[in-house]
């Protein structure tokens, strides 16, 4: 059995060979590369490369391009199945990974930034569209939350060799790059040969779709954007700048957040279908306040690292959003509007890395404090999310007060 040679309903296959299972497959291999190029990624602009808060926001805007034009991944199911798309997707990823330290200039880590990207995004623009369509509403959240713990369980394993490795083996950055994305493109030669292709839920749409009842879903969206450009482009190059973290220090940090997060994300996803999206939702928007506002005063590189891992470990809960978004979607919406929120999520990713970029040789506490604003107008969004959204239900203008009021009167 193969993706050439068989095909299968998702719904009737279970065990090992399951969508959901494949699902995880995907997402570990995936994160196989990507975590070990966001573990050198700092380092190697800032050791190797000498960059400055100006070149790392001008290469991390570039790697927000694919993102902000993942709108057209609609048009590339015209021509090719989704389950294709996330596997074409992952063999870029890899590659870009893989070739990175042979290019050890600002434009050659601006063009293999590039290429990775592009699969980075579109997998995720994939996935994410794949997830909804295959997992039921009533457990989705919980199947999500084991798909990250999947992708957190590879991180660990990116993250550990590299922390155990690099000091003790003299690796160099070249090396970890290669053997980085060398075991994304052999997970991807498992899955190619063990699954068949899936067939998709119900037809999608192959045009862009933008509805206006879906509009807090796109405010969501976009504001969520904005605010993990904080998280992943200065909080981190934070920790090497200012508090002077080594490749293998980094590592460890890292490996902390992915051990964080395969034991959470499970539970997490289980906290949302039993709470609801805005409950979560608003947990973890109080808590970036907090976060970002005291990223913007720490002084202490232990502290420090300790806000990257609650930081890190709130981006579980995003998963309120998508499972938000499959309660009141028309199902043949998904895979459109996957491509279209992406784009969304990422307008604001393209412009802020450069422009805080400069704000950060000024101010570094200025970005932290924006991002605190950002969490704080995601607060109030958060708020207009139903008990039980569906299909037009999709907004509470009550903040959530009108149902404690009915409950109340009800009581009386």
């Amino acid at each position: 059995m193969s993706y050439l040679t068989a095909s299968a309903d998702p719904k009737a296959t279970a065990g090992w060979r399951s969508p959901v299972v494949m699902l995880m497959i995907m997402a570990a291999a995936m994160q196989l590369s990507f975590a070990a190029w966001w573990n050198l990624m700092n380092n190697f602009a800032v050791h190797e490369l000498d960059f400055t808060g100006r070149e790392i926001g001008i290469q991390q805007s570039i790697r927000e391009i694919p993102g902000f034009l993942s709108f057209l991944a609609v048009y590339l199911l015209l021509f090719m199945r989704e389950q294709t798309l996330a596997y074409l997707s992952l063999l870029f990823l890899g590659i870009g990974v893989a070739v990175t330290g042979y290019f050890p200039t600002a434009w050659g880590f601006y063009l293999t930034t590039f290429v990775m990207s592009v699969g980075f995004h579109y997998y995720e623009t994939a996935a994410q569209s794949l997830s909804l369509q295959w997992l039921p509403k009533a457990t989705a959240a919980a199947s999500m939350g084991k798909i990250i713990a999947v992708g957190a369980f590879a991180q660990l394993v990116a993250y550990g060799l590299i922390l155990g490795g690099w000091k003790t083996l003299e690796l160099s950055f070249t090396t970890v790059f290669l053997i980085a994305g060398m075991l994304t493109l052999a997970v991807l030669a498992f899955l190619f040969l063990a699954y068949p292709a899936f067939r998709e839920g119900v037809p999608q749409h192959k045009k862009l779709i933008l509805r206006k009842r879906y509009w807090l879903y796109y405010a969501l969206t976009f504001m969520g954007g904005a605010r993990r450009q904080i998280f992943t482009v200065f909080a981190g190059f934070l920790m090497v700048e200012r508090f002077g973290y080594d490749v293998h220090e980094v590592a460890g940090l890292f490996f902390l957040n992915g051990a964080v997060n395969m034991l959470l994300a499970p539970k997490i996803g289980k906290l949302i279908v039993r709470f609801g999206e805005r409950t979560a939702l608003t947990f973890e928007y109080v808590g970036l306040i907090a976060v970002f506002t005291t990223y913007a005063f720490v002084t202490d590189a232990y502290l420090a690292g300790a806000l990257y891992v609650i930081d890190h470990a709130f981006f579980a809960i995003a998963i309120a959003m998508r499972t938000y978004f499959q309660k009141i979607a028309d199902p043949a919406d998904i895979a459109p509007t996957a491509g279209v929120a992406f784009t969304i999520n990422h307008i604001a990713a393209v412009g802020i890395p450069v422009t805080f970029g400069l704000l950060w040789l000024a101010s570094p506490a200025a970005v932290f404090l924006a991002g605190a604003a950002m969490a704080a107008v995601s607060l109030f969004l958060a708020r207009l999310v139903p008990t039980v959204p569906s299909a037009g239900n999709e907004v509470d203008w009550s903040l959530g007060f009108g149902a404690r009021r009915m409950a109340a009167s009800e009581a009386e």
